[in-house]
């Protein structure tokens, strides 16, 4: 590295004096802007306010580390000096490698734990309160308590509350004999978890672990258990509200209990009540002995969902199999056996079996029961009649989609949590963002410049991204992801013209609460119109998904307490008129009680997403043409 790079990157945190520095990002950004936004309206702060922080050495220094494919080696300073997203570094795990008596781990966070516990002999370890309410928890359980006999392990609270979470348990209680481990309130309310159990009380002897209330309220995660239980001996294992109430969360078992004997699984009330919650068993009790395996009021409640089962049971001698009130969801989803059962012995039992079920390749000498099992698919009648029913709310937070005859003056309606509930992150400049691979065939040198792990959190974060912003648009959508602001301002004025002006809500006032709506004001007079909508996605770096619709609305609203009738807040709200390409299971149909095409639906704008629109004609006098 030159000496000149090496003195640029030792400034990182020098500050300019008491002038602004004409060549820092955000001052390019403002020159920017007005050439190519023809008009003297205001500059939003809000969105100025996510302009790069960098300081024009700094912006220099790491645009030479960009083109030189060399960002990697300095990530800490550049996420520090960006506002990026990265995740915590776990420190070395030989600190917490031994270990005399019980442990209370109250109030730890990002911690390694490896070697830890290892033929440990009684017991208890206790881990209550631990990344309570932090944005980013990565914890690491590797080897843990492995060859343990008759040791306790508690995870009580844990996680709780937090934002992008990112947990492992690799080699957890391998070969442990007669310990029991128990996750109690683990990950509730997690915005984003990304949880896996890999290798989880293998070669165990008659270890037992429970999961209580296990990611109760989660958002758009993931959970993986791969060979979990694998080739242990009378190893119970119950899930009891496992994900109720979440929402898009994915739960994958992969050779789980794989060559156990005498295993019994209990799955309670698993995904009750949820939003299209996605469970995958593959080889799941393959070539077990005499496991019993019970699913009760599974997915239960919830909306849509898919479970599929490949290999399930397979070789697995004398298995009794049985699932009681299965896949009963308010709104169909569906359910797929492949390779289910044929060995000797089994009992397959299907009790109140929901609907919409295939049966490929299923073993007929498997002793099967069907008492009350539906194999049909719901009639739009009944679909019909079920989304004019009030228990389709219980999946939509009360107000976030409401129809455009609501937003007039004197309506009193629930207002959801419009909270950013995101990672705070600022843009990169376009000078270091046009230098990154952005692609998810460039996904590797992504993985390895952020320093993302083989199926990591990160990747996960960086490959959806990629994929959504990848996507062909939908009917009428023109889409653009964009990673500055510069990049913002070009798609914007490509579909709207150089007169524009960009709105959000003002605050999160009235948030999970009734409000009154006050004085209305249809943009461009109320009438059909053009706009920009921009939303945030989930990637180390702020990235947005801004895309233009056909047929909508615009308005603009004052917020009020409905009590003291006071203005708490001045309110943003789009009306989508063509819901016709929507899919039926949206959750405006759900919360409103209708179908694609048969109604308009409208929603707020929330906290730190924005829509561009033409500037209303009243204000033209206001405006100028700045000439480039």
């Amino acid at each position: 590295m030159s000496l000149f790079l090496l003195l640029l990157l030792s400034s990182f945190s020098v500050a300019s004096a008491a002038h602004a520095n004409p060549f820092t990002p955000k001052a390019y950004l403002v020159r920017y802007w007005n050439q190519r936004v023809a008009n003297d309206l205001p500059k939003p702060p809000f969105l100025l306010s996510k302009a790069s922080p960098l300081t024009a050495t700094d912006a220099a220094a790491f645009a030479k580390l960009a083109a030189r494919g060399a960002i990697s080696a300095h990530l800490p300073s550049f996420c520090a000096a960006a506002r990026l997203l990265c995740f915590p570094e776990l420190p070395s795990a030989a600190t917490l490698e031994r270990h005399d008596g019980d442990s209370n781990f109250a109030g730890y966070s990002n911690e390694n734990f490896t070697n830890y516990g290892t033929k440990r002999v009684g017991g208890r370890d206790s881990f209550k309160a631990y990344s309570v309410e932090e944005n980013l928890p990565v914890s690491s359980f590797r080897r843990y308590s492995r060859g343990s006999e008759t040791h306790r392990d508690e995870f009580s609270v844990y996680g709780t509350e937090g934002n992008v979470a990112d947990q492992s348990f690799n080699g957890y209680g391998v070969a442990s004999t007669g310990s029991h481990g128990e996750f109690v309130e683990y990950n509730k309310d997690v915005n984003i978890p990304n949880l896996k159990f890999n290798n989880y009380g293998s070669g165990g002897e008659g270890a037992s672990h429970s999961f209580s209330s296990y990611t109760e309220g989660t958002n758009s995660g993931a959970e993986t258990f791969a060979t979990y239980g694998k080739s242990g001996n009378r190893t119970p294992n119950e899930f009891t509200a496992y994900a109720t109430g979440s929402n898009n969360v994915g739960s994958g078992f992969s050779g789980y209990g794989q060559g156990s004997e005498g295993a019994n699984s209990s799955f309670t009330s698993y995904g009750l009540d949820g939003n299209n919650p996605q469970n995958s068993f593959k080889g799941y009790g393959d070539g077990g002995d005499g496991a019993v395996e019970s699913f009760k009021t599974y997915r239960e409640g919830a909306n849509v969902g898919d479970d599929s089962f490949t290999s399930y049971a397979k070789g697995s001698d004398s298995a009794k199999v049985n699932f009681a009130n299965y896949g009963k969801s308010f709104n169909e989803g569906s359910d797929k056996f492949t390779g289910y059962g044929g060995a000797p012995g089994q009992a397959v039992g299907f009790k109140v079996y929901g609907v919409n079920n295939t049966f490929k390749a299923y073993d007929k000498n498997t002793v099967a029961t069907f008492s009350g099992y539906t194999n049909r698919t719901t009639s739009s009648v009944d679909a019909n009649a079920a989304l004019s029913g009030k228990n389709v709310n219980r999946w939509v937070e009360p107000g976030k989609f409401f129809r455009e005859s609501m937003l007039k003056t004197g309506t009193v309606m629930p207002m959801p949590d419009i909270r950013d509930k995101m990672p705070k992150r600022s843009f990169l400049p376009r000078s270091i963002a046009s230098k990154l691979p952005f692609s998810t065939l460039k996904l590797k040198e992504l993985k390895q410049i952020f320093h993302a792990g083989e199926n990591s959190t990160m990747e996960k974060i960086m490959a959806d991204a990629l994929g959504e912003c990848e996507r062909a648009p939908s009917r009428g959508e023109s889409k653009q992801c964009v990673s500055s602001i510069e990049d913002m301002i070009d798609f914007a004025t490509s579909i709207l013209g150089r007169n524009v002006v960009v709105q959000s809500t003002e605050s999160i006032e009235g948030s999970n609460s009734e409000i009154l709506i006050g004085q209305v004001k249809g943009i461009n007079g109320g009438r059909v119109t053009k706009s920009v909508s921009c939303h945030q996605s989930l990637f180390p770096y702020l990235l947005y998904y801004c895309h233009s619709v056909p047929k909508v609305r615009v308005y603009e609203a004052d917020i009020l307490d409905p009590k003291l009738k006071t203005k708490i807040n001045h309110g943003v709200a789009i009306c989508h008129l063509d819901t016709s390409a929507w899919s039926a299971n949206h959750g405006a149909f759900l919360a409103l009680g209708s179908s694609p095409g048969r109604i308009e639906v409208c929603h707020w704008i929330f906290e730190n997403d924005m829509t561009w629109t033409m500037a209303d004609r009243y204000q033209k006098r206001k405006y100028r043409v700045v000439r480039n």
